[in-house]
């Protein structure tokens, strides 16, 4: 079901859902946590389809905010809101909320999507594009408990890189950081098996790829090794080399979804490595909400307080 409200507030808004939920026949909120996506109407179709992919695991009511730009003098005096509610199939397993801000209004989206929110309920807010330098800083960033940033989205990855580095706040993350989630586990189970110390490490990825970046910030912290970065032809990360007194752990992805991972003295095996779509980054990250304390050492390349032999 589908409701359209046009110059709206906050309070229509809200009865607008309680109408919908008993149209379809389910007056109860069954839903989680409150995902704010944050983003422009180019981006918006595939932000919106991903989080409805990550409901089915993670029923929740989605606020898209889309601060629309005016085309002349008076829309940029006339401040004013606009709403889609979406609810049953048209919002996967909850509900969606697509707000459309004009005018002054924009500049306070904080302010309407306050009484929007899920009462006691974790709030995760997700700029797919256009993130803030200071995710916590932000208005709508200081609402959430989890802050969600794309270092792929952006177009100086490394130079915004930097700049997370210095305005970190526990419970920001980045899907930089999530697609690397595969990766570290398997490493992890190499060093499990080999079980010996690794002196030296190298990350094979495409030219100023951030998941790349991390992950040498990742391994640096953790073996206290120093890490080479080396550039291929990708796609994103295609191989990490770690050094033993007993010749190279490998894993290696040069293109697919099937990596080769190769232990000293024993036979290459082949593993499921592929490159995951949104949707499956969102789930994953709405499955934690507290600090990701891996992402901060990633971010600013700190060592944990043990010294580890296993990733």
């Amino acid at each position: 079901m589908r409701i359209d409200l046009t110059d709206t507030t906050a309070s229509k808004i809200n009865k607008a859902l309680v109408q919908g939920r008993r149209a379809i026949g389910t007056p109860a909120v069954g839903m989680v946590l409150t995902l704010v996506i944050v983003t422009d109407e180019e981006n918006a179709y595939d932000s919106i389809k991903a989080a409805e992919e990550a409901s089915h695991e993670h029923p929740s009511r989605t606020l898209v905010v889309i601060k629309r730009h005016p085309r002349n003098l008076r829309d940029r005096t006339r401040s004013h809101l606009d709403a889609e509610v979406r609810v049953g199939s048209e919002a996967g397993t909850g509900e969606t909320v697509v707000l459309r801000m004009y005018g002054e209004v924009s500049e306070h989206a904080d302010s309407v999507v306050l009484p929007l929110l899920l009462p006691d309920a974790p709030v995760v807010v997700w700029w797919p594009v256009d993130a803030p330098d200071d995710p916590a800083g932000d208005p709508l960033g200081a609402l959430a408990q989890r802050r969600i940033t794309d270092l792929y989205a952006v177009e100086r990855p490394m130079e915004t890189l930097e700049r997370r580095v210095r305005t970190y706040a526990p419970g920001d993350t980045d899907l930089a950081w999530t697609r690397l989630t595969l990766w570290r586990s398997m490493l992890a189970a190499a060093l499990d098996q080999a079980r010996v110390p690794v002196t030296s490490a190298t990350v094979e990825a495409e030219a100023d790829n951030p998941a790349a970046e991390l992950l040498a910030r990742w391994l640096e912290a953790r073996l206290h090794v120093t890490v080479d970065r080396v550039i291929t032809d990708g796609p994103v990360v295609t191989a990490v080399r770690l050094g033993t007194a007993n010749g190279e752990i490998v894993i290696d992805r040069p293109e697919g979804p099937i990596a080769t991972m190769t232990l000293p003295d024993q036979p290459p095996r082949s593993l499921a490595l592929k490159v995951r779509s949104t949707s499956e980054l969102i789930a994953e990250e709405l499955r934690r909400l507290d600090a990701d304390e891996m992402y901060a050492i990633a971010l600013r390349g700190e060592a944990g307080k043990e010294t580890p032999v296993h990733v």
